[in-house]
């Protein structure tokens, strides 16, 4: 970039994620697991706007519930710019600006998506230019969900769910989100899992250290066909979650008895996700769900992911 022609703000924009699939390996002895997840980016975002600044600093609005959200260097949209700063050996600083929409500890990846955006944001503002590998490598630091975000689209997540390879989705899904009004901590979750697991360990099937996505699930994306893909939903934070949040279970039993082909808490929760057969069935469902007094957002997918827009 030449001198004088920094910009005085980009924005930039990134979606948050469905796990469609999400299959949880065996704990290993450094306390983390290896998973097997289909993504899909949805049309609900998070809008960062970095402004020059000297120091570095966030600020943060939306629609969703901020209580949780640090506004302190533990912000990790923070982190991002202060880790690309530090890769570039660029010296300035940034003003965040953040307007949030994926719900906060709602398994659906607001603040990966948050990261993702700041990357492109600053790497944009800072003219600093880094080759999308190295994006991708700097958001795989900075947590498992946060490449999938700078991506987007449908792809196949292993290892800890940033070793990422596209996967073909025909058409797009039409999903109706139902927002819960508190988080559920994916440390927490998690441990559920391992403590069922250790419970009932002569009852269920060994869990693989490295487990993989259902054939059946990348052949329903293919198709783009929202029947087969309902059949083929699946995730094993599911029970721990309806464990922790027993109200999650009448959430599911309401979408699927007004017309959901399927239902399935997002990741670690607790957002539920339902597939609906088509955009009439997903506007009745929303429709449906709302009179339940239910804080309820139709979204589509798959969408790109993060990126510039234009002011």
């Amino acid at each position: 970039m030449t001198p004088g022609s920094t910009p005085r703000m980009v924005h930039t924009r990134a979606p948050g994620k469905i796990n469609v699939f999400l299959k949880v390996g065996s704990l290993q002895d450094d306390g983390y697991h290896d998973l097997a997840t289909a993504f899909q980016s949805v049309s609900l975002y998070e809008d960062v706007r970095a402004y020059p600044a000297d120091d570095f600093s966030v600020s943060v609005t939306g629609t969703v519930s901020l209580d949780r959200v640090p506004t302190d260097d533990s912000n990790i949209a923070i982190k991002a710019a202060k880790l690309l700063a530090a890769t570039t050996g660029y010296t300035g600083g940034v003003r965040l600006e953040i307007d949030k929409h994926v719900p906060v500890a709602g398994g659906m990846g607001g603040g990966s998506a948050d990261a993702a955006a700041t990357l492109l944001a600053c790497d944009t503002l800072w003219g600093t230019d880094l080759p999308r590998e190295k994006l991708l490598e700097l958001a795989a630091q900075l947590g498992a969900d946060v490449p999938f975000a700078l991506t987007g689209g449908t792809a196949i997540g292993t290892g800890r769910g940033d070793q990422l390879s596209p996967a073909l989705a025909r058409g797009q899904f039409q999903w109706v989100l139902v927002l819960a009004d508190f988080g559920l901590s994916t440390p927490v979750v998690y441990h559920a899992l391992d403590e069922h697991r250790e419970r009932n360990g002569r009852d269920i099937l060994p869990v693989s250290s490295a487990p993989n996505v259902d054939m059946s699930v990348l052949h329903a994306l293919r198709a783009g066909d929202p029947q087969m893909l309902a059949d083929t939903l699946h995730n094993d934070l599911q029970a721990p979650a309806l464990q922790l949040e027993h109200g999650l279970t009448t959430v599911l039993e309401l979408g699927e008895e007004n017309g959901a082909l399927a239902g399935i808490v997002s990741g670690s929760g607790p957002t539920v996700a339902f597939l609906a057969a088509d955009l009439d069935s997903a506007l009745e469902l929303q429709i449906a769900l709302s009179a339940a007094q239910l804080n309820v957002v139709r979204v589509t997918g798959p969408v790109h992911g993060a990126r510039v827009i234009a002011e």
